[in-house]
């Protein structure tokens, strides 16, 4: 056993002695420990983009704590589940930074594992293309992703490129920073485990963190599902979809189980997802190697991708 190992062990066990209420006012401690103008940066963070829960200590709302200590009592089994299947030492180092972060508010573990050298999404130690790949990006926003594949892997390094994006003004935006470029398919459609309608719920911290709801007021846009929109066989597949990845993996069972495409993977709009993602993707294909990166703060860990290779 190394030391990364011995690190994970330490959370796994100091986890597994406590209750959920146990491990929830430990959280609680630590973050209230932290410097005040910390406390409203974090709180500030949480309640802007709404994806974890509320969380305002002068009123005495600890939302975002609850959810996650409940997580963790609850599902510590499935994270020692994915920690064992995670293919490389930064991998595992990756995990126990971002399970340290949310049970004692740890920054030097994040920092050390914060991803500097690649783009996201494409490390070239991980990840390797060809001229017939067929590159689906869920979540589009401006052609950010596809631009940075062609900077990594070159302007022809691809068959087809298929870019959904739900906003219109990032549509459009994405349509002017893409155009001149060949077999590049641009999808104004939400992605998700069934066809439909659904509308734009928007996000006032950021155009690129709308998401799609039942509910919502904005404007109408169609839903649909990779395996009824994409007939060819697809061999990467990148998602960011705030929230809404498990549904659109869901969606794509057929391409996952026939093709095997390479999978890149947001796993930190839901607490769950770090964990339940890995195992939707290994019910699917026991034969996948997990690998995850982060480039977040390291004050709270975000952008965590699951590489599914």
């Amino acid at each position: 056993m190394n030391a990364v190992d011995r690190e994970f062990e330490r959370l796994v066990r100091e986890i597994r002695g406590l209750d959920e209420d146990a491990i929830f006012e430990r959280m609680k401690k630590a973050l209230l420990s932290l410097p005040p103008a910390t406390v409203r940066s974090l709180e500030n963070f949480f309640n802007a983009y709404g994806y974890w829960g509320r969380l305002d200590s002068a009123k005495g709302d600890f939302e975002e704590l609850r959810l996650k200590a409940r997580d963790l009592h609850d599902h510590i089994d499935d994270i020692e589940w994915m920690y064992d299947r995670l293919a490389d030492h930064r991998s595992r180092r990756t995990l126990s930074a971002v399970i340290a972060n949310r049970l004692h508010f740890d920054t030097a573990l994040p920092a050390r594992t914060k991803e500097l050298l690649f783009d996201e999404y494409f490390d070239l130690d991980l990840l390797h293309c060809s001229e017939d790949e067929v590159f689906v990006d869920l979540g589009a926003y401006v052609g950010d992703t596809v631009l940075s594949y062609m900077v990594n892997f070159g302007k022809t390094c691809y068959k087809r490129i298929y870019a959904y994006e739900i906003t219109q003004a990032s549509f459009l935006a994405m349509r002017k920073n893409l155009e001149g470029f060949g077999n590049i398919e641009l999808r104004r459609k939400g992605v998700a485990d069934k066809p439909g309608m659904m509308r734009v719920a928007a996000c006032a911290a950021s155009s690129s963190a709308n998401t799609l709801s039942e509910d919502a007021e904005g404007e109408e846009v169609e839903v649909t599902t990779l395996d009824l929109d994409i007939s060819e066989p697809v061999s990467l597949i990148v998602m960011d979809i705030e929230g809404s990845e498990q549904k659109a993996i869901a969606g794509a069972v057929r391409h996952i189980t026939e093709e095997r495409p390479k999978m890149l993977v947001s796993v930190y709009h839901r607490n769950e997802d770090l964990w339940q993602i890995p195992r939707l993707l290994h019910s699917m294909r026991s034969d996948y190697t997990f690998h995850l990166r982060h480039r977040g703060s390291p004050l709270y860990p975000t952008e965590i991708t699951l590489f599914a290779l």
